[in-house]
């Protein structure tokens, strides 16, 4: 075991050694990592990315861009043969045909390349002509990343915490009176598993469905080609005293062990850890309708994320012997188009506040971070409307749900997100003084003009943020 993981090592250290030298002497390589949690935006985020990279008229505050440097993007065939293709054709095609819809979320790992043609500045300028930079997004569950935590904990230190959670969980008390009522110290049946795992399932995807955001194993709510395995049927149960040989426990131990060694570890090895770029995206809006026990599960969330990092400077040595750092890590609040403008600050405000202890740590380590308010594609207009003597700012768009058009006042955010992050932490229920509602918006149809992407709210300032200065 313990020569296995060094040459794990030691293969890595040469693979980052070579791209290393590739990006320094060829063709520089930025890989830039997109994830987030359920309904947060990845698809729709990656495709608006490289759609205004290719067409880059609403990109003003990409610096390479307003300063006329960029000369050229194109997508070139991805380096990794055996990761399925980002299919940025197929999900453009769904958010711009006559009767646009949302495109298919993030399932499994994918990963598409975007070459940009650009002309150097500075002294270099003068030297060379212009050169190519890759930029290669990986698309990967924000689910799976989670699971990384897992990897520096027992199944009786997981257990006992995913236990506790479920206790203030919508949709857990089902799983949470079998587990009591299971004896963890009996012969284990294929057939008590299965029933402990899919209930638990169950209780997950409840959890995930009422805005609460660590719903880990992740791959129990996308298990793929890995449904029905063992090393998907296990489930938290209340650790006994002692737990014999061939006993429910020590099987249930067992595959935990499993799925971290099998499924875990294989992910970072093969994708996490060659990533030096990264957005975590946020459905904070969502978080914040579902009620202060979601939005304190989500700062939890945010803080254990960074757990999965190894945040730092890409120097050459350190490359070598430990293995690609993150440099930047972008955490954006999405569906910024479901506010009025003069509420931006505000989620921008919030969203910081949330990622507090996880920038903290980032930066301690080396990283640069961000918090920001964004939108990839912007679904609504904005209007003001009398209500009650008075004028609201509203946003109109078309519902999801009914296909027509309406007008949509959310509530007022605080100025102060301590209204927000202290109730939450005190453990209430609901807000007492306010509520925050959150409608589902389909996508504008779009009627985009030669060199202009779709629109968006500072996707421009996302990009410049992630890969502007290598750029």
């Amino acid at each position: 075991m313990v020569f296995g993981t060094i040459a794990d090592t030691l293969t890595r250290g040469v693979e980052n050694v070579t791209d290393t030298l590739s990006g320094a002497f060829l063709e520089p390589v930025i890989r830039l990592g997109v994830t987030g949690l359920a309904r947060s935006g990845k698809t729709v985020f990656i495709t608006s990315l490289v759609a205004n990279l290719l067409d880059r008229g609403r990109m003003p505050q990409l610096m390479a861009e307003a300063e006329g440097r960029i000369l050229a993007a194109y997508l070139q065939p991805q380096p990794d043969d055996t990761v399925p293709r980002f299919d940025y054709e197929a999900h453009l095609g769904d958010l711009t045909a006559r009767d646009p819809h949302w495109p298919e979320s993030t399932r499994a790992v994918s990963e598409l390349r975007l070459s940009l043609k650009v002309r150097p500045t500075g002294l270099l300028s003068g030297l060379s002509g212009p050169r190519t930079i890759h930029l290669d997004i990986v698309d990967y569950p924000g689910e799976w990343l989670l699971d990384l935590g897992l990897m520096e904990r027992s199944y009786a230190e997981w257990t006992a915490d995913t236990l506790d959670r479920m206790q203030r969980r919508p949709g857990s008390d089902d799983y949470l009176a079998l587990a009591e009522r299971t004896d963890p110290t009996v012969d284990f049946v294929e057939t008590d598993a299965r029933t402990l795992a899919a209930e638990f399932t169950r209780a997950l995807n409840a959890a995930r469905d009422a805005g609460f955001s660590d719903c880990t194993p992740g791959r129990f709510l996308l298990p793929g080609e890995l449904a029905g395995s063992p090393v998907l049927t296990f489930a938290p149960l209340p650790a006994p005293g002692s737990a014999p040989r061939k006993s429910l426990w020590r099987e249930m131990e067992r595959r935990y062990e499993a799925y971290k060694r099998e499924v875990v570890k294989p992910f970072f090895r093969d994708h996490f850890s060659r990533i030096d770029r990264q957005v975590v995206l946020v459905d904070a809006l969502g978080a914040i309708h579902s009620g202060p026990a979601a939005v304190e599960d989500l700062r939890r969330t945010m803080a254990d994320i960074l757990g999965a990092y190894r945040p730092g400077g890409n120097a050459f040595l350190t490359q070598f012997f430990t293995g690609r750092r993150v440099e930047k890590i972008l955490f954006a609040a999405t569906k910024a188009d479901h506010l009025h403008h003069t509420q931006h600050p505000r989620l921008t405000a919030i969203m910081e506040a949330l990622t507090r202890d996880a920038r903290d740590r980032a930066r301690f380590a080396g990283a640069e971070t961000q918090a920001m308010s964004i939108a990839s594609i912007r679904a609504t207009t904005e209007q003001t409307l009398p209500h009650g003597g008075r004028d609201l700012d509203c946003v109109r768009g078309t519902l999801l749900e009914t296909g027509k058009q309406a007008a949509f006042h959310p509530g007022e955010l605080p100025e102060d997100p301590a209204h927000l992050l202290g109730p939450a932490r005190d453990g209430a229920r609901t807000w007492l003084d306010r509520d925050y509602s959150v409608m589902r918006f389909a996508p504008a149809r779009l009627t985009l003009k030669p060199g202009e992407g779709p629109p968006h709210i500072r996707l421009d300032r996302a990009a410049q943020f992630l890969i502007g200065d290598r750029l």
